[in-house]
């Protein structure tokens, strides 16, 4: 049942009692006691239960006992593992508040968080934290084994700086998010919405004792959290994927069955595909979440899992609202796989974000923050249990947490999402797009000016500006114009990719860098990035025709496919792939589109061990010719 104005563009969902309680990481405890053989993570051939996950846990918590004192931020470099559910089960029963990098976040931005948050320690591989971090390192007792291969796990204790900025008081965890200014933004969840979350998933998807869930977002994407609370929190088992399964569908939906995945989440990036190819049969998934960014597809008609819509940003706990996705399209009438995604989509556009969870309040407001009309579109406020304690930064939060209208049900304090919706009639939301600088590149809500200051720590760059491009099946990427600081030589491309890589999150990182002699402006005198785009994309294609003369037709289309899928005419077959602005979303779209032009399906491994191009080509044409020589 929910409370609305039935006019107004006003809408809350009352809250579960069962929810109240607050109670995260006790709830794992209860499974453990209660069942304390059941395997809690799977890791390929490796399997925790529930019993050596809570003993880890303590181990990991009285090993950190005197260096981490309650409210203490812990910075976890770690990916999907073991490891990282015992580090996190670990600072939770410190009190302590989980920060979760991920394995890659770069030293660079190690050390700039560490300089502005008050960080007591770093956790993870020695070789992922910072040099500075590596003289006194405390070894930490958790599972080295599994798909990641971790080695060993040590705390490295620091000394905050008199400036840095503390965690708000009740902080469970916290995660960074792109910021306008330029530098990430610390957001602070608290338990209590933390605990609504997961009541509503476990609910939601039915998932208790002999459940699988894929352990598979990213960890610097706080979908992770509610992958992993979850699950420990329901007596279900944590299944961590392989790497190659974020670069191949094929790989995923196999792994589903090897695995026995009954319930899983996906990044909008990852599913899409999914969903453009006919449903697997005799798949054990039975539920399937996706979200991260705007979803252009609807399920098959063949799709046997219950699939929804998630929207949510991190200021409002992960997931604000949903929608659930029938088979087929909304009539119903799509045909198997993609047929089912294109027949719904053209029929009824884009899948909506649908209703708010349990304890959520969405409203949809003018400039002045006034519900307008059902039908009219405005900016997108969350209120109610969801909603985080705020950032780490007071005035932010001030900026973006504001007081809600005076009339209407439990709208308190409300967050500006910067979303621009629509609330239909029946009360479900339509994305529309932002109102600000704000994009989504591969599921990850990353500012234009983080990207640009992060270039412009290079004290070859004057000034950078980034613009988003997306190629003809919609896939966003971002293009960096350089403007070269004077007396010096423009840096190359390389050089600015791998200086991208050291402050920001992979999906962060231009694939194309543009040197400019000046910036073209709007009748409002700033700088057009519309503009900019246009001139690269209308640029003269490099002459390569002397280059490319005598390719072998399955080298031009493995270079082809590269060139378009990176933005490059330049490419070319000495190249290596990642180098020249690949990644884990690109390699995937290289996949899927080598096995449709050749026939061929690679593996993400194979992808990534070819030192260039032309072994790449290689590789697909002696499996071409395997291939034709079974048929024949």
């Amino acid at each position: 049942m929910t409370s609305s104005s039935p006019s107004l563009s006003l809408l809350s969902t009352p809250a579960d009692e069962a929810a109240r309680d607050g109670r995260v990481h006790e709830l794992f405890h209860d499974w453990a006691t209660r069942t304390p053989d059941a395997p809690a993570v799977i890791d390929g051939e490796h399997h925790w239960n529930y019993a050596e996950l809570d003993r880890l846990a303590d181990e990991t918590a009285a090993a950190l006992a005197e260096r981490v004192r309650p409210g203490d931020l812990v910075g976890v470099c770690l990916d999907r593992s073991a490891a990282l559910a015992v580090v996190a089960l670990a600072v939770a029963r410190l009190g302590a508040v989980y920060l979760p990098f991920g394995p890659d976040a770069g030293e660079q931005r190690l050390q700039a968080v560490a300089g502005s948050l008050r960080l007591r320690c770093l956790v993870g591989t020695p070789e992922r934290l910072p040099e500075a971090c590596r003289s006194a390192q405390l070894p930490l007792p958790v599972p080295v084994a599994g798909t990641e291969g971790v080695g060993g796990v040590v705390a490295a204790v620091l000394t905050p700086g008199t400036t840095s900025v503390g965690a708000p008081e009740g902080t469970f965890y916290t995660v960074l998010t792109s910021g306008s200014t330029g530098e990430p933004k610390a957001v602070a969840v608290g338990k209590e919405s933390l605990a609504s979350l997961l009541h509503w998933y476990r609910r939601h998807s039915d998932m208790g004792p002999g459940d699988r869930h894929s352990f598979l977002m990213g960890v610097a994407f706080d979908a992770h959290v509610m992958e992993m609370w979850a699950t420990l929190t329901s007596g279900a088992a944590l299944s961590v994927s392989p790497q190659d399964v974020r670069w191949d569908t094929h790989a995923l939906t196999d792994w589903w069955r090897a695995a026995g995945i009954t319930v899983g989440f996906l990044p909008t990036p990852l599913a899409e595909p999914v969903l453009d190819r006919p449903w697997p049969t005799g798949l054990p998934l039975r539920h399937l979440g996706i979200g991260g960014d705007r979803l252009r597809r609807w399920p098959g008609a063949d799709v046997t899992a219950r699939v929804y819509n998630a929207y949510g940003p991190a200021e409002a706990t992960v997931v604000t609202s949903a929608y659930p996705l029938a088979p087929g399209g909304p009539d119903g009438s799509g045909g198997p796989g993609g047929s089912g995604g294109s027949g719904g989509e053209e029929a009824a556009g884009d899948p909506p974000i649908g209703l708010p969870l349990p304890g959520a309040t969405v409203l949809v407001t003018d400039e002045d923050g006034r519900p307008v009309p059902r039908g009219v579109p405005g900016e997108l406020r969350i209120g109610g249990r969801l909603l985080a304690l705020g950032y780490f930064d007071e005035d932010l939060t001030g900026q973006r947490f504001v007081p809600g209208p005076s009339s209407g049900p439990g709208t308190g304090r409300v967050y500006r999402t910067g979303d621009r919706v629509v609330m239909r009639p029946d009360g479900v939301l339509e994305f529309l797009g932002r109102l600000d600088d704000q994009v989504k590149v591969g599921g990850v809500r990353t500012e234009l000016a983080e990207v640009e200051r992060a270039l412009e720590r290079e004290p070859r760059v004057r000034r950078a500006v980034v613009a988003l491009r997306r190629d003809p099946s919609g896939t966003a990427s971002l293009v960096a114009f350089v403007e070269t600081a004077p007396g010096t030589e423009a840096p190359a491309p390389a050089e600015l990719r791998d200086h991208a890589r050291a402050w920001l999150p992979e999906q962060a990182c231009p694939v194309a860098y543009e040197s400019v002699e000046d910036f073209p402006l709007n009748p409002n005198g700033k700088i057009d990035r519309a503009a900019l785009l246009a001139r690269w994309e209308a640029r003269p294609a490099e002459d390569t025709e002397g280059v490319d003369a005598g390719l072998s037709p399955t080298e031009a289309t493995v270079l082809s496919l590269c060139r378009e899928i990176l933005g490059d005419s330049g490419i070319l077959l000495d190249d290596n792939f990642l180098n020249s602005g690949g990644n884990s979303l690109g390699g995937a779209r290289l996949i899927t589109a080598l096995e449709q032009e050749c026939g061929v399906r690679l593996r993400a491994h194979e992808l990534l061990q070819q030192p260039d191009l032309r072994s790449m080509a290689k590789l697909v044409g002696t499996r071409a010719t395997a291939a034709a020589s079974v048929r024949s």
